[in-house]
């Protein structure tokens, strides 16, 4: 089993978002996959709440509990977890952070955003946990994409080859108790989630992340 954390200490980057998306990629690809919400909010158990769906399954948790809630779906044949974090929570993401084979860092293309994802740079690397930095609702015109990339590879992290647009279908699938994959399969939102997927499989960290099927 394998486990993502989602970080990201500044609020609004779309770490539930990616978490619930992702989530539902894993399920449509075949395989086993939980989500644990430890943020206060529950956002993510709330969309669960609607889902006419039981997978992937979310459970709400404390950080205190995560060691027994992997443990438990191991024990019940997930084969990824995606923690979904809460913003302004050291503590609680560096918890995170140490038990995730990788860490995923939201990020809009904004001065404010990535100024202040040096902090969770940081958590990663106190956990001693690889990073991988993924630019969020990223305007479908302009340069922000270019300006916000320049600005990461200067703190060193590495950044996944796929960015996520501004796109409503994120925000309907979600309000719906859906994934884009789900509310508008062939739609570009569900496109850049593939890819992200796809990208994260492939990653040199874990290469064996979840082995192909048929």
């Amino acid at each position: 089993m394998k486990t993502i954390a989602v970080i990201s200490q500044k609020g609004g980057a779309g770490k539930t978002t990616i978490a619930l998306n992702l989530g539902v990629a894993v399920v449509r690809s075949g395989h086993q996959c939980a989500v644990i919400d430890i943020d206060p909010q529950a956002s993510a158990k709330c969309w669960h709440d609607l889902r006419q769906d039981d997978f992937p399954a979310v459970v709400s948790a404390q950080a205190a509990r995560l060691p027994e809630i992997l443990q438990t779906a191991k024990q019940n044949g997930a084969e990824l977890v995606i923690i979904d974090t809460a913003p302004h929570s050291e503590s609680a993401a560096l918890a995170a952070a140490r038990l995730a084979d990788l860490v995923l860092v939201p990020c809009r293309p904004s001065l404010l955003d990535l100024k202040a994802i040096t902090t969770t740079i940081d958590l990663a690397a106190l956990a001693k946990t690889p990073a991988l930095a993924v630019l969020n609702t990223v305007p479908v015109r302009g340069g922000l994409k270019g300006e916000a990339e320049q600005v990461l590879r200067s703190y060193g992290v590495e950044m996944a080859p796929v960015t996520l647009g501004h796109r409503i279908a994120f925000v309907h699938s979600l309000t719906s108790g859906q994934g884009v994959l789900e509310y508008e399969p062939n739609g570009k939102a569900a496109e850049e989630i593939t890819e992200l997927f796809r990208a994260i499989c492939a990653c040199r960290h874990w290469n064996d992340l979840i082995e192909k099927r048929g």
